[in-house]
């Protein structure tokens, strides 16, 4: 039996709005075992007194694309899948270097990747996979050139063909969900409006019918998964809601009853307003076109009124980042824009405990007896200075995953 104790913490459950100073939490076999005010002690435990620090659950990032080696996806065009897995290595790598423990992908990540860091092969945050996304023909995910006229395209030509899945039809795109489910993905995610990287649909152009959205959801529903939808505007948002959809990404640009009308479904809503504003600051640098730059700067704009339009109508709201290329080293930045219009220990909870709901997995975002040891050691405290977490040389002392410590610079006793 490996038993870890961390007494003296001032512990952040993932749940509360404050954090309990004089705790002690002890960690067995991976799992927290105890939280109290009572002594924990033994001769088999490894103690680490940690001063009065924050202890708190590890980071959850609901919206990230491993395999976005690049922030302009035609530079992948000519890139080997070999070649995509190797460099996506460090990218995952440096997630957990941030905290973060557990992340899920939106379009591309795929099982062997998951199962590849489960089996420690690849160090990095737990990670939850929906394959490719699924596209409609013209869609967000349709970068073919206008004289392609191929449908049935080869996912494995390169990594630029790898995140997205062009399929329309409820039949056809029954068949497809059944076969990723038969790969044991947890979640399938479709393109239901137009996006800001894709270079012919319109942001507010809604895509999929109803019935089709629909169809993906019962496949989906029948292995107790569930379907996230890329959406920025309102009339894509409601058309996924009423289909089953349960979370919404982006929805920069939704209203007011659509929002409310997402809080009724009991649907999450992840913002993920860091892309957009740190691509907007870099991407014409980067090479990003004029119209996607025009795209970039339109939802930018929307992005913190749409928090605050959430909360009002008690929106659930995740957390997520959805950084591509050289962007990945903002992904803490995420938090501090939140901030600038919500509490941080809200945004804190989106990061933790409502994101493990998103990923179906009760036993993580919390620090909590039966949860995995997914913990976090900080100087300072970020339900008053939310930054204190961006400055992970400086203030992250001790990361741990699944009970094993993976960083820290802390003595035990």
């Amino acid at each position: 039996m490996a038993a870890i104790a961390f007494t003296n913490a001032t512990v952040f459950d993932g749940l509360r709005d404050e954090a309990v100073p004089g705790m002690n939490v002890l960690v067995v076999d991976g799992r927290i075992e105890a939280v109290t005010d009572k002594s924990i002690s033994g001769t088999s435990v490894t103690e680490y007194d940690i001063g009065g620090r924050t202890l708190m659950p590890g980071l959850i990032d609901a919206h990230v694309h491993v395999y976005a080696i690049n922030l302009v996806a035609e530079h992948d065009r000519n890139i080997a899948l070999t070649e995509m897995t190797a460099r996506a290595v460090p990218r995952i790598r440096k997630m957990l270097d941030r905290g973060f423990t557990s992340v899920r992908d939106v379009a591309g990540g795929d099982v062997g990747i998951r199962n590849a860091i489960a089996q420690g092969y690849i160090p990095g945050p737990r990670l939850f996979v929906g394959g490719p996304a699924l596209s409609q023909i013209g869609g967000h995910g349709d970068h073919r050139s206008t004289t392609d006229d191929r449908i049935d395209i080869d996912m494995n030509a390169s990594a630029f063909n790898f995140t997205c899945r062009i399929v329309e039809g409820v039949e056809k795109l029954r068949s497809v969900v059944r076969n990723e489910m038969r790969k044991g993905v947890d979640h399938i995610k479709v393109l239901a409006s137009g996006g800001v990287g894709s270079p012919t649909d319109a942001i507010d152009a809604t895509q999929f019918t109803e019935e089709e959205i629909r169809a993906v959801v019962q496949e989906a529903a029948v292995r107790g998964k569930y379907v996230c939808a890329h959406a920025y505007e309102s009339a894509a948002i409601a058309h996924s809601i009423r289909a089953g959809v349960r979370t919404i990404e982006h929805a920069n640009l939704i209203n007011r009853q659509t929002a409310a009308m997402v809080a009724a479904a009991d649907a999450f809503i992840v913002p993920t307003l860091v892309a957009y504003e740190v691509t907007a600051q870099h991407g014409e640098r980067l090479g990003l076109s004029p119209v996607v730059m025009e795209k970039l700067n339109m939802v930018n704009d929307a992005g913190i009124a749409m928090l605050g339009l959430c909360e009002s109508e008690n929106v659930q709201l995740g957390f997520g980042t959805d950084l591509m290329g050289d962007m990945e080293f903002a992904q803490l930045q995420e938090l501090t824009i939140r901030a600038r219009a919500q509490r941080p220990v809200d945004v804190l909870k989106s990061a933790t405990s409502v994101n493990a709901k998103i990923v179906q997995r009760s036993d993580l975002g919390v620090i909590a007896p039966g949860a995995l040891a997914d913990i976090l050691v900080v100087d300072g405290d970020p339900l008053k200075d939310i930054s204190v977490l961006t400055e992970t040389d400086k203030n992250m002392r001790m990361i741990m995953k699944d009970g094993a410590v993976y960083k820290t610079d802390l003595q035990p006793k």
